[in-house]
């Protein structure tokens, strides 16, 4: 996979429409993961051992942290600090990257 350009899009599909993670790259610091998700499902509220980036390339995720949430739309990016508490909502069918630093 190194040395090749990839469509970001294609990495990850949604399999027998449920939510679908493609791990793409880890080391001990940290990964890179392609995330298919369904209109309307839920990744339930979980805790991050790393910071974090979510790259959205195509749909639109919700990220619920304690009282806030916000809105991520398709080519937009959200970062956030680890040992946050989240979940996240997909309000489209959405691809996205989540990049853990």
């Amino acid at each position: 996979m190194f040395f090749n350009v990839l469509k970001a899009k294609d990495l990850v599909d949604l399999e027998d429409g449920k939510f679908n993670r493609k791990v793409l790259m880890e080391t001990e610091n940290g990964s890179l993961s392609a995330i298919a998700i369904k209109k309307d499902e839920i990744i339930d509220t979980h805790t991050s051992k790393n910071d974090a980036a979510v790259y959205v390339m195509d749909g639109e995720i919700e990220i619920h942290f304690d009282a806030e949430k916000f809105t991520v739309d398709k080519h937009e990016l959200l970062m956030f600090k680890k040992d946050k508490e989240h979940k996240v909502v997909a309000l489209k069918d959405s691809k996205f990257l989540l990049i853990k630093i």
